[in-house]
């Protein structure tokens, strides 16, 4: 998932899909199936058994076969065709969340689109569950013998659920301004969790306690009557993970906070308040590792407000009491974890670790030799595993390399991404167009189905208005013949300077047939 964090307030951005609408061949269990996956925008992968399911861009998708086939939920009677932004699950029981982004005043907000769950793995589900709100401006919450005053959440705006987790008849949900919250009756009815504010580093209902419950400072006028409510960093929840039905991690943009007994009380974990402490107070992901006798919590700490604080892992072997920081300088945005071996997705790709975090390997060029796909761009939000499978998505498609004795963490990758056929040899286009060089590449697509096995030769030229060439892509290149290609340009002429704003032209020449041209806009 990817986001970015303002002086005063954070608002999460989710890439723009490149692509437009697969044709949907058929329809099964709910959800219809195509040969490619639904998006290359993908913000969220998690593996239940023989599934892998993406939380992409546009909805909700899943492989049962390695990615052979896919099965998509958005643009069915249950879903539209909106983002994925949390996903979890328990057995048969899944538990989805949509976000998307409105504009308000020229900014793009993100915003809470509610939730779905299935018992059957999702075979059916709910109808929609509209994202959690209250009535009213202050409500009182009862804390022990305490009266807590909180901000009632009225709008989707900002509160828009970002982590979900599954306990015995309980569902969690991290809804950054929305707070955090929990049902234990599917949805039907929500309850704001009290967790310390910035100020306290620990409450329990035995305390005489005197704060309020708020992501934000608010001023209220009441007859006249000037009212405020007091915000904290603390109650801007962004991840969960889920121990057991006592023990709970909750990672907000103001420390990691620990219940032992199911969310009553809680103990809170920043970057001030411990010697050894978190890299920094911002935690967008949350996960544990028990192997060999060693229980390890691992979260992904970004730097919040104090400038001291850096991003990165931090990983604690005692519960808390003290962590030890690793990955500096890395933005980190989800962990997975196989037996001994711990996954990290970042701006930079996958790092492995097989040593509990002392060393990282990293990914390199993520690459698909037989298809000659490749991520241009680094970024990875997701990541988990399904045996010798380590699964990935991001900005540029989802991808799976092996992590074995015989094929080493990776070696070797297959990437999916998706795409509009073009079928025949005659027809090409170029997406995204227009492209900014400064932001990402443009990719050719042009096909050679229709021929014999064998592999021809392909040369792609790009010229200016004038015709005169600009950067030649590739010459005489073998390719394939019964695949579809992408050939990818970042905008640079062969002097490798960025091109000038404008049209450019693009020249295919496939052997002896006829040049294919297409044309280009750049605009920086």
């Amino acid at each position: 998932m990817r986001f970015l964090i303002p002086t005063n307030i954070i608002l999460f951005f989710i890439p723009v899909s490149l692509l437009g609408q697969i044709p949907k061949e058929f329809i099964v269990g709910g959800g219809w199936s195509s040969q490619y996956p639904r998006t290359n925008s993908v913000n969220e992968i998690k593996i239940q058994g023989d599934t892998v399911w993406a939380g992409t861009e546009r909805g909700l998708s899943m492989t049962t076969d390695r990615g052979l086939s896919w099965t998509h939920f958005s643009g069915t009677n249950s879903f539209d065709d909106k983002g994925i932004s949390a996903m979890a699950f328990e057995s048969n029981l899944i538990w989805i969340a949509v976000g998307y982004s409105t504009k308000l005043n020229d900014q793009s907000i993100q915003t809470g689109g509610g939730l779905f769950y299935s018992t059957d793995r999702g075979s059916t589900w709910s109808q929609r569950i509209e994202q959690p709100m209250d009535s009213g401006t202050i409500d009182t919450l009862m804390y022990g013998s305490n009266k807590i005053r909180a901000l009632a959440i009225t709008v989707p705006q900002q509160n828009i659920t970002f982590d979900i987790d599954i306990t015995k008849n309980t569902v969690w949900i991290a809804s950054w301004a929305g707070m955090l919250r929990k049902s234990t009756d599917k949805g039907q009815t929500w309850y704001r969790v009290i967790l310390p504010p910035d100020e306290l580093n620990s409450i329990d209902t035995s305390k005489s306690l005197a704060f309020d419950l708020s992501p934000v400072q608010k001023i209220f006028t009441n007859n006249g009557i000037k009212d405020t409510l007091k915000g904290s960093y603390n109650y801007s929840v962004f991840s969960i993970h889920a121990i057991n039905d006592s023990v709970i991690w909750i990672g907000t943009a103001g420390g990691i906070n620990k219940t032992t007994d199911g969310g009553l009380s809680w103990q809170k974990y920043t970057h001030q308040n411990q010697t050894q402490s978190i890299s920094g107070n911002f935690v967008v992901a949350i996960n544990s590792q028990r192997w060999q006798g060693r229980d390890i919590i691992w979260a992904a700490t970004i730097n919040a407000n104090d400038p001291d604080e850096i991003k990165g892992v931090s990983y604690s072997e005692d519960n808390g009491n003290t962590w030890k920081r690793t990955l500096l300088g890395e933005w980190v945005h989800n962990i997975a974890i196989k037996d001994s071996l711990v996954f990290v997705a970042t701006d930079n790709g996958i790092f492995r670790s097989s040593d509990f975090g002392n060393t990282w390997i990293q990914s390199g060029s993520i690459y698909d030799t037989q298809t000659l796909q490749r991520f241009v761009l680094p970024e990875c939000y997701g990541v988990d595993t399904q045996g010798d499978y380590v699964w990935i998505g991001g900005s540029e498609g989802t991808a799976y390399t092996f992590d074995s004795p015989t094929q080493p963490f990776s070696s070797t990758w297959k990437i999916f991404r998706t795409y509009e056929q073009v079928g025949v040899q005659n027809q090409s286009y170029a997406y995204p167009n227009p492209f900014a060089p400064d932001d990402e590449p443009v990719r050719i697509h042009y096909s050679l189905k229709g021929q014999t096995a064998g592999t021809r030769e392909v040369s792609i030229y790009v010229l200016n208005f004038s015709m005169q060439p600009v950067r030649t892509l590739i010459q005489n290149a073998p390719r394939l013949n019964g695949y579809e290609y992408d050939e990818i340009w970042n905008g640079k002429d062969n002097y490798h300077s960025v091109v000038a704003n404008g049209v450019y032209f693009y020249r295919i020449v496939i052997e002896n047939q006829d040049p294919i041209w297409g044309k280009i806009m750049v605009l920086r």
